[in-house]
């Protein structure tokens, strides 16, 4: 004689009301894993503030405000910028601490400062230079860097490229020293770095 099986019309209420708990508690648990994944996304964010010596006017980027220049000197307030970063990334934004406002780049390639920070056009991605200099490229405009002239005006972003000294900066603390993270970031090794590598004198002491 064969067993009939037991559809769920014939099932105990009490096993179906377990069964309807159990559903009900892992739809919540997923539910919060997803809200701390949330939060844990935003907690991996870095805050750092230096300067940015500019390679070209040999001084500093500076946020007055919607203005942005690379004439301000050595430890001046304008010049001390609070960037934020991702811990697992290279995406920032950069922000003027005493002016609050970001630097931002719009699509016509001007450089401008906005109080509003999220928008993708004050997003740049940190490009690191063999030459021990650092670059910030638009997120959102591929190609377009932050650049200053000679004058410490800001270049158009599609009139810019990577090895322009004009988009060439270097990371320094508040008196003016390298910023210390500086001494572990990896530069790329190209064939210029390897012949200078070969070609470098070997001195010997007695």
């Amino acid at each position: 004689m064969t067993e009939k099986p037991i559809s769920i019309l014939q099932t105990s209420p009490v096993l179906l009301l377990l069964c309807m708990q159990e559903s009900h508690q892992s739809s919540a648990d997923f539910r919060f894993y997803i809200k701390n994944q949330s939060r844990d996304n935003v907690s991996r964010k870095q805050v750092r503030i230096y300067q940015l010596y500019s390679r070209t006017t040999g001084k500093h980027v500076q946020i007055l405000g919607k203005k942005i220049n690379a004439n301000g000197e050595d430890g001046g307030k304008y010049a001390l910028l609070v960037v934020e970063t991702e811990t697992f990334g290279s995406q920032i934004r950069i922000q003027g601490k005493e002016s609050g406002y970001y630097i931002c780049m719009d699509k016509s390639g001007k450089i401008i400062g906005k109080l509003n920070g999220s928008s993708p056009e004050c997003v740049f991605v940190e490009e690191f230079l063999e030459n021990n200099y650092t670059a910030f490229v638009s997120a959102k405009y591929k190609g377009w860097y932050l650049g200053f002239n000679r004058k410490g005006r800001p270049k158009k972003g599609m009139r810019t490229a990577q090895t322009q000294q004009e988009v060439h900066f270097m990371k320094r603390g508040l008196k003016g020293t390298v910023d210390p993270q500086e001494e572990f970031r990896f530069t790329t090794v190209t064939k210029r770095t390897r012949r200078a590598r070969r070609l470098r004198p070997n001195l010997k002491t007695n």
